[in-house]
């Protein structure tokens, strides 16, 4: 069973939510926050496996909060799904700041749950549009920190390389381990590698990493919801 907490400040959008996720026999929501520092709150008293955080709710910045919610101490952080709307910016840095994934507003109903279980198995939801914005965003040399240690990408082996610019083209372990011919088990070996040697949480910052790194470049590939 997936437990969830809910955060936003609309009530209307908390019951649907609600009815939506408890409705399915895997997943069940076990709290409701109303705004950024109740989900900081409740995440840390009911150690939920997925936030599931409107963008809009917080009223502390929104990168922030999510920096907040995965940094817990003595407890497995959970896995934080954004919802935002048409402003890229700061799913952006929440990306970075540890979210597990992003989806706009208007997804379906499918899509949502759907997401809230694939970040809750550890693999990444990136709407097609935030994969323009962040293509944008490294073309522009916009990012929130402007320090991208080009010593970590050198602690990286070739075969490291390689697995981390396929995770930067959006294939999932099992098309990696078919593309490089070698073993699944040893595609999740080396991503666990690459994300300790790069100081990164999860896949998403991972992908974040390769574009701001230069290890992949914009025109190369493209990141698949």
């Amino acid at each position: 069973m997936t437990s969830v907490l809910i955060a936003t400040g609309q009530s209307l959008q908390r019951v649907g939510l609600r009815m939506l996720l408890e409705s399915q026999p895997d997943l069940t929501v076990v709290g409701e926050a109303t705004h950024g520092p109740e989900a900081v709150r409740l995440s840390t008293l009911l150690r939920p496996d997925v936030v599931l955080l409107d963008g809009r709710t917080t009223d502390t910045d929104t990168v922030e909060t999510v920096r907040r919610l995965v940094h817990t101490p003595d407890a497995p952080a959970p896995h934080v799904l954004l919802l935002t709307t048409g402003d890229d910016t700061y799913p952006y840095g929440a990306l970075r700041a540890g979210a597990a994934g992003h989806l706009p507003e208007d997804a379906t109903a499918d899509e949502l749950v759907a997401a809230v279980r694939v970040v809750a198995a550890g693999d990444v939801v990136v709407s097609p549009g935030l994969t323009r914005a962040l293509i944008d965003a490294v073309r522009s040399g916009r990012t929130v920190d402007d320090s991208v240690p080009g010593s970590r990408l050198d602690t990286l082996t070739g075969r490291e390389r390689d697995v981390l610019t396929a995770v930067a083209s959006g294939d999932s372990n099992a098309e990696i381990a078919d593309r490089l011919s070698i073993a699944p088990t040893t595609v999740k070996s080396h991503v666990s590698n690459i994300l300790t040697k790069i100081g990164a949480r999860g896949r998403v910052q991972a992908v974040v990493f390769a574009y701001e790194s230069g290890l992949v470049r914009p025109t190369q590939h493209v990141l698949h919801a």
